[in-house]
């Protein structure tokens, strides 16, 4: 069921959105971010521009019997009829008709200067463009929304012919009249002029599209809400051309939870982290992990300082509730963590150790001691916790011998590698040799090939990731690594670091951390060979 009509929440990511360098979704892509945004319970959803793309006018076609949606209404996208073209004779507005999107977007050109030299037509024409085409579409059964492309930078050189567009195409049947900073150059303070003064002179309701060109998009769009707009039109993480958008999932959360406007449905601000995190899945994007709202990083905590008075109370140094929208707090463990620092870290893994003063203060000297060497536990928990575990005398049935790598190459090209572990695991002396595509990899499977002889379940271990960074790039082949490795039983995952001059002694150590830390998690309840 459509959200109520008060406020618009527009989403454009399977347009704009996807003229981002980098980003090409195929029509299914298309289908399932449509879906997230549908959970999301964003208003409308722009799925492109049918008749000037083969893929959009298919998706259409799909979308029609695939696409069920809850929230949201899919719109079309396009252009108004051309100069000189009757409305009804106009391949394109046909296309949009034969979409069967029950709203429709057109863009037109606000900008006196556009109309002159990009279009090469008269103002007069342009806007008889704009209300025939609106008037048509309005008679055919469609809600009509009117992009007004570059309305900013053509009020700056001509400030009325921008509002005589939207009242025309207000009059003729569009619902909302957006105006667009298609350049991405307003800074929030003339974006409440402008808007402001439009508002007062023009009468009509109004929208707000924001490029990100100065980095102000998110504030941008914010700042023409508390103005008097009520249609907002943004992109999943900011996705855009050149800089990008307003963020969907940072102008959402800052018009619902600080200006206290029912953007979504209730509840579905805390999908804000699942959602933004799977369609940049879909993109085939990194998450960006200091995002606001939904980045990782978000809600996470270096300093000692702040760790102290998060013991406290956690909103101290928290504008929300990370769970509001799906997101958790958490505490960084590196040289600059104190003792709180530890003590709300060891918490949040399942170690309560406000009781013992003298594991906290073990714990700080070697974090502080190891990062100054080029370790982190930034990113790799599993490692830290072995700290833990250790300084409260948890021992470890795992103990390494010796190891070696032999990496050699024949008369034909072909390389080959073979590693050997010499290990003691709970009291069995155990040799274990493989082959493999590196010297990495060839550890990994000797090591794992000696743990199942005595524990035959942990065969589900896994190496998922693996990072190198080079931590002194002036020593060239000489600098110390650091190596941070992902490993998974089948159900949970793990990351451990390791550091070495020798970029296979630091890929050992972190590897060493992490069969330890499957051995702490399974050797308990798993049965022997």
């Amino acid at each position: 069921m459509p959200r109520p009509d008060a406020f618009h929440v527009y989403d454009t990511t399977l347009r704009d959105g996807a003229q981002r360098e980098g980003i090409s979704y195929s029509v299914a892509d298309k289908l399932v971010v449509a879906r997230l945004l549908d959970e999301y319970g964003v208003g409308f959803i722009e799925g492109g521009w049918p008749g000037a793309m083969p893929k959009d006018t298919e998706f259409f076609q799909r979308a029609a019997t695939e696409l069920t949606l809850r929230n949201a209404e899919l719109v079309a996208f396009g252009a108004t009829r051309k100069a000189g073209v009757k409305v009804q004779d106009d391949l394109q507005v046909k296309a949009l008709l034969d979409s069967h999107a029950p709203v429709i977007t057109v863009v037109a050109k606000s900008d006196v200067r556009h109309v002159k030299e990009a279009l090469r037509t008269t103002n007069e024409e342009n806007l008889a463009m704009v209300t025939d085409t609106v008037a048509y579409l309005v008679a055919a059964g469609r809600r009509v929304f009117v992009d007004m492309e570059h309305f900013f930078d053509g009020y700056k050189h001509d400030p009325d012919y921008g509002i005589r567009l939207l009242v025309a195409a207000a009059e003729a049947g569009a619902s909302v009249g957006v105006m667009c900073d298609t350049n991405g150059g307003m800074l929030p303070y003339g974006m409440f002029e402008i808007v402001t003064d439009v508002k007062q002179r023009a009468g009509v309701r109004l929208g707000i599209h924001c490029q990100d060109d100065t980095g102000c998009a998110v504030a941008n769009s914010v700042t023409a809400v508390q103005a008097g707009v009520t249609h907002v039109q943004c992109t999943a993480n900011g996705y855009g051309e050149r800089t990008g958008n307003a963020d969907l999932f940072v102008v959402v959360p800052n018009l619902q939870l600080k200006l206290g406007i029912d953007c979504l449905p209730e509840g579905a601000l805390a999908e804000t982290v699942l959602v933004s995190r799977a369609i940049a899945e879909i993109a085939n994007i990194a998450p960006n992990t200091h995002q606001p709202y939904a980045g990782w990083a978000s809600f996470a905590h270096k300093a000692g300082l702040h760790a102290s008075a998060l013991k406290v109370n956690a909103e101290l140094y928290n504008h929300i509730d990370p769970a509001v929208v799906g997101n958790v707090q958490n505490v960084l463990v590196t040289e600059m963590a104190g003792r709180a620092s530890i003590e709300l870290k060891g918490a949040e893994l399942g170690h309560d150790l406000s009781g013992s003063p003298e594991v906290i203060s073990r714990v700080v000297e070697q974090v502080k001691d190891l990062e100054s060497q080029g370790w982190t536990f930034e990113a790799a928990d599993a490692s830290f916790e072995l700290l833990i575990l250790d300084a409260q005398g948890v021992e470890v049935s795992f103990e390494v011998e010796s190891w070696r790598t032999i990496v050699e190459q024949d008369a034909a090209g072909d390389v080959k590698c073979e590693a050997t572990v010499k290990l003691h695991i709970d009291g069995e002396r155990i040799i274990s040799t493989a082959e493999g595509n590196g010297p990495v990899n060839a550890l990994d499977r000797a090591v794992r090939r000696a743990i199942v002889r005595v524990y035959p379940d942990l065969d589900t271990l896994r190496l998922t990731d693996y990072k190198v960074r080079i931590l002194d790039e002036k020593a060239g082949t000489g600098a110390k690594t650091r190596v941070l490795i992902g490993t998974s039983d089948g159900r949970d995952t793990w990351s451990t670091v390791g550091v070495h001059e020798n970029v296979i002694a630091a890929s050992w150590r972190a590897l060493e951390d992490a069969v330890k830390f499957g051995l702490l998690r399974h050797e308990a309840q798993q049965p022997k060979a």
